[in-house]
Parts: structure tokens; C-alpha cells; sequence
């Protein structure tokens, strides 16, 4: 069996396998760092949960001390409160009429053009502050979901697995997708070099096991949609390279996650992008406690969103969820839909009504549709969140009037009309990208905004100064 405790021995003996092994203690642009899980037991953090032959942490709770920095990592100095818009860029001018190669080629079968196509050799290391921030934000990244999968393993007993209609083929392959994250955690270590950040302890939300597997479904999306939003911006196009090889496993990590949660595994054409900070804001809240100098992120905390009526997706008729937001397990930004309800889903055999693990389910009735009215409640700035407390939410943004909604290729905006004392409502707008694909569907960021500035897949990072509190949605 695959245990917490062997991890750090088997990341210690992974090979390399882009250049030659340097010494532990020596670091440069050739060096490769095992990535090597931060054990934190003793005795505020001891290692006794065990089931069906997995061992993880016993706690897995909030922080308790008391921060000795706060804010996110600064730089010498910084130029500008925003990024400015701009035209188009004058040399974005190409445009191929004829159908054939227009230029000279390089080489035969080489058609002119391409980055990183001139014969240079790869460097597989980060080659800016935007890169090392960014991959940064990943290994924190997949060491949550490296402790995440094996944690759940250990700690439901194979009787509530079954009742959540998982046998063991299913925890086998649960088992296989966290050792996948030791390798992503080991690659994107070794293109950071030593101030790569290190594993830390966790506060998860979930206590059964159908709230484990949707925080799962949850977590990886913001996950793989916070890197489908910066990878094409970044400096290293080699680490852009194998990073898009470890995504593409976790956007199927995702999927599988949706179909043992009783979801559809594919229910858009075209997968949403994400801006760091709307990631990072999404993970912090779930980081309690990491190692000492750990290396610190740049990256804006936004206030909270909740969706008060967020779909129950345990429910038999997910219009029946509470409106007060009592069928989230909490108030954090991903937390998982509660599982004790009365017309619970999972055992219902009724076609398009059951929710039990499923290579696929139609919903005879949709978790959510156009026209319906969504209520939101949303944190001040201010609060103290992530690892050990020590980042602080902020806004930058004025009085919130839109509600923005980001999936696919579009962001939509809706008119908020605000109730009370950060309270609100909207309702989900229709549309369509293309043919009969809904812009609406799936598990998709959604937040406030003072302005209905007009993005774009490649620059949806522009909305940031703008961003009041950012929320997660279920669809569908």
C-alpha cells in the first residue's frame, strides 16, 4: 500500500530526468531538487490515522498562532496601482490568405515562425519574477492535493466508501492520482530550485466521504483552470512545456472526481482560464499551518462570495437547497455541498435523478438554469487567511454593482441588486458560445465587480482592480 509516510522516500529516489543530479546543497539554473514532503509530526501534529492500510495527519485544522509576518510578498518597489489598457499589439498583423507557407523555412517541413523552434537549447527553469510566482502558486498547489488524496484514504473506513459507492478499484485509482502528484510536485520543485515552497498542513472541510470527493471535484477545478490562466503568459516557454503535460492530468483528475461525485464528467466545450489571485484565493483559506521561511506568494486574496443557494449536488431535486447557506459545510469559497440531506441522491437508481458514482448522469433536473435567482453574501476585506493567518484579503475595487461570471470563453455580467449589509442578488444570465453550448455550466468562478469591463480569455487578469469578493459556483 501506498502511505503517507512513503512518500518522502519515494520522491527521494525519483530520478532526474532533465539534467544530471546536483548536491542537495547546491543550487543554479542546471541543479534538480528532490521534492521532499515537510513532515510535521510531533507533538502538536502527530501521524495516527490510519484505514484500509493509508496513514495521514491527525489534524487537519485551523491555525491557532499568531502570524509573525502578514501580506502577501512584495517587490523593491512597484511601478503602477494597475496595468494600463492598451491597442492591440502593432506587429499582431499575420494573416494568411493563401492557404500555403508565405515565408522562407528554416529547415524542410519547418514552417517559418514558432517560440523556442531555433535550435537553442531547453532550459527547464522559471526565467522571471511572473514564472517563479506562478509555478510557485502550482506546488502549493499539488502539495495540498498530494495530502488531499491520500488523506481521505485514510481516513474513511471501507464501509463508508462502499455507502458512497466507491469499492476498492476506485480508492486504488484515488491512490494512483496522489502518487501522480508526488512527480508534479518533484517537476515543478526542480524548475523553481531552492526556495521552491514546501508541504504544508491542511484544514480541510469535508467529514464524510461525499464531501471529500467534491471538495476534490472543487479544488482540482481551480486547480487546472489557475494555470490554463497563466501558462501562455509565462516567460520559460520549455516550463510552460511540461507544465501543460502534468495540467493535462489534472484536468482528468477533475473529470474522474465529477463522476464519482455523481456529476457529468464533461458538461462544456471549452475549459475557463483563471488569473492567479482568483486560484490563490481560492487555496489559501485551506493552508493552516507550512514550515518556517517558507517562501511567501504575491498573489491578491480576494474577500469571499458565498452562494447562498449554491445547488446542493447530493440532493434529489437541487432546487429543494436551503437559501441560507446552511448546505455548504462552511462559509469558505470551495467548501463542499453537505451530504446528510433527506432526499439524498446517491442510492436513487431513477434515470436522471441519481447522483452515485457514474461514468455519466443526465439531470432531469439541473442543478441550475438560466433565470435563476442566485443570493450572495460576501466578507468585507481585511481577513486574516492562509498559511499560519499571515495573508490579508483586499479590494481594490468600489461599490459593487455587477455580478461577473467566467466559464469557457466568455465572462458575462449581470446587475447585482444589493438587500442589506453585503448581501444580494442576481440571476444567471443566458447565452450561448457557439451552436447550442451554453456560456453557463459546471463548477465555475463567479464574483462582484464595480465595472462590466469588457475581457478576454488572454487578459481576464484586467478585471482584478475591479474584483469586490470572488465566489465558486455549481452550475452544473
Amino acid at each position: 500500500m501506498y502511505t503517507r509516510s512513503a512518500v518522502a522516500t519515494a520522491l527521494a529516489c525519483i530520478p532526474a530526468v532533465l539534467a544530471a543530479p546536483a548536491p542537495q546543497n547546491s543550487f543554479g539554473p542546471d541543479s534538480q531538487v528532490p521534492a521532499q514532503p515537510q513532515s510535521t509530526a510531533g507533538p502538536d501534529y502527530p501521524v495516527v490515522v490510519e484505514e484500509n492500510g493509508y496513514t495521514s495527519a491527525t489534524y487537519h485544522g485551523p491555525y491557532t498562532g499568531t502570524p509573525t509576518t502578514t501580506g502577501a510578498a512584495d517587490a523593491p518597489t512597484t511601478t503602477a496601482a494597475s496595468i494600463p489598457a492598451l491597442p492591440p499589439n502593432p506587429t499582431a498583423t499575420y494573416y494568411n490568405s493563401e492557404g500555403v507557407p508565405l515565408n522562407p523555412m528554416p529547415a524542410p517541413y519547418t514552417p517559418a515562425g514558432g517560440l523556442g523552434t531555433n535550435g537553442t537549447q531547453p532550459r527547464y527553469m522559471v526565467e522571471s519574477d511572473f514564472d517563479f510566482e506562478s509555478i510557485a502558486l502550482g506546488l502549493y498547489q499539488e502539495w495540498i492535493e498530494l495530502d488531499l488524496f491520500h488523506d481521505g484514504l485514510a481516513r474513511f473506513s471501507k464501509a463508508e466508501f462502499e455507502a458512497a459507492g466507491l469499492n476498492a478499484e476506485y480508492m486504488s485509482l484515488i491512490e494512483f492520482m496522489a502518487d501522480q502528484e508526488s512527480g508534479h510536485a518533484t517537476l515543478l520543485t526542480n524548475m523553481l530550485g531552492e526556495r521552491a515552497p514546501k508541504e504544508c498542513v491542511y484544514d480541510y472541510p469535508y467529514t464524510t466521504v461525499r464531501e471529500w470527493l467534491d471538495f476534490m471535484q472543487r479544488l482540482t477545478r481551480f486547480g487546472e483552470s489557475g494555470v490554463w490562466g497563466f501558462i501562455n503568459h509565462l516567460d520559460s516557454r520549455e516550463v510552460g512545456q511540461l507544465l501543460a503535460q502534468s495540467i493535462a492530468t489534472e484536468a482528468r483528475q477533475q473529470q474522474i472526481f465529477r463522476q464519482m461525485s455523481g456529476l457529468t464528467p464533461m458538461d462544456v466545450w471549452f475549459e475557463n482560464g483563471w488569473p492567479q489571485s482568483w486560484s490563490w484565493s481560492m487555496l489559501a483559506p485551506y493552508i493552516s499551518y507550512c514550515p518556517e521561511n517558507q517562501t511567501r506568494l504575491a498573489w491578491q486574496n480576494f474577500p469571499v462570495l458565498q452562494i447562498l443557494n449554491n445547488a446542493n449536488i447530493n440532493r434529489y431535486s437541487p432546487n429543494d437547497t436551503a437559501t441560507d447557506g446552511s448546505e455548504q459545510v462552511g462559509r469558505r469559497v470551495a467548501d463542499p455541498s453537505v451530504s446528510n440531506v433527506t432526499d439524498n441522491c446517491i442510492n436513487v437508481t431513477e434515470t436522471g435523478y441519481g447522483c452515485g458514482p457514474s461514468v455519466a448522469h443526465n439531470k432531469s433536473e439541473p442543478l441550475s438554469f438560466p433565470g435563476k435567482q442566485v443570493l450572495l453574501s460576501w466578507d468585507a476585506p481585511g481577513k486574516p487567511v492562509g498559511p499560519n493567518n499571515s495573508y490579508v484579503t483586499s479590494t481594490s475595487a468600489g461599490t459593487p454593482k455587477y455580478v461577473g461570471w467566467s466559464q469557457q470563453l466568455n465572462l458575462t455580467y449581470t446587475p447585482l441588486t444589493t438587500t442589506g449589509n453585503n448581501t444580494g442578488y442576481t440571476y444567471q444570465p443566458e447565452g450561448f458560445v457557439y451552436g447550442n453550448d451554453g456560456i453557463i455550466n459546471g463548477t465555475m468562478a463567479i464574483m462582484l465587480t464595480d465595472l462590466d469591463l469588457f475581457v478576454t480569455p488572454f487578459n481576464t487578469s484586467m478585471l482584478n482592480p475591479h474584483i469586490v469578493a470572488l465566489g465558486l459556483y455549481q452550475a452544473g
